[in-house]
């Protein structure tokens, strides 16, 4: 059973010239990270959205672990995906550990468990509790509060994330810092045996899709280009569009030349 499966779907907004999803159909595997990458308007953020429902499909089936979301309950569904974006969106008037701690309180978990679980992200994304978790978002830099929307997103254990240009409004200093960090955690849960929690990750940026992606979505005008692992999208780039955005991005330079 796959982790995310998208079967002929399609979104088309009013008045666009074309489909925003074009017909995708891809399975994801448990565990993977996938990135996804294209132009502007290309569809990537609104195939990320149309996990958790943000967007409805026109068209087509999404399976989660193998249930049509269409039937699931779109609040209960987003409770349990863990959803980080650009613009973060922390609570300014709650305390650090408050943020965290939104989606397990709505869930009626035990303070006692929810104590642990905040403390326990905080070392996670290095915010050590006993310095960061009651002080307000405003106390905070750019690239350390988004540590602790990953935190809030990663707060109930979701088996799910999406991340939607997480690290676009930050430094490149702290952005490579947050970028090694996320290829950390992923790494790490592999690694303790627990169940695998699988990533979709936006990105406008092929340096960054390509360093943190197990497998790598190259998407245009909502049609697929190529869906493959980094190496081999640059040893192989599928068509004249794929390559020209490699080079473009210099992460390709001639035939068989990767950086």
């Amino acid at each position: 059973m796959y982790a995310i499966e998208f079967d002929n779907v399609l979104k088309r907004f009013p008045k666009a010239s074309y489909n925003a999803v074009n017909n995708v159909s891809l399975a994801i595997e448990e565990g993977e990270f996938i990135t996804i990458v294209g132009t502007s308007g290309c569809g990537k953020t609104t195939l990320l959205k149309m996990v958790n429902r943000l967007y409805e499909a026109d068209s087509g089936v999404i399976r989660l672990f193998g249930d049509d979301i269409a039937q699931e309950d779109p609040v209960r569904l987003r409770q349990g995906i863990g959803y980080v974006i650009q613009q973060i969106g922390l609570f300014p008037h709650m305390t650090i550990f408050d943020n965290i701690a939104v989606v397990p309180r709505i869930l009626k978990w035990e303070q006692r468990r929810i104590k642990a679980r905040v403390e326990e992200l905080l070392e996670l994304v290095n915010l050590p509790a006993r310095e960061f978790a009651r002080r307000h978002p405003a106390e905070l830099s750019g690239g350390q509060q988004q540590r602790v929307g990953l935190a809030r997103a990663l707060a109930v254990d979701p088996r799910v994330m999406l991340l939607d240009e997480p690290f676009g409004a930050i430094d490149a200093i702290n952005r490579a810092k947050l970028q090694n960090e996320l290829h950390e955690v992923h790494l790490r849960q592999k690694e303790s045996g627990e169940a695998r929690r699988t990533y979709l990750f936006v990105t406008h940026d092929i340096a960054e899709a390509f360093k943190l992606g197990s497998r790598t979505l190259i998407m245009h005008q909502g049609d697929v280009q190529q869906f493959d692992a980094p190496q081999n999208i640059i040893e192989h780039p599928a068509n004249d569009f794929v390559r020209n955005l490699l080079i473009s991005s210099g992460v390709f330079l001639h035939e068989g030349e990767g950086i």
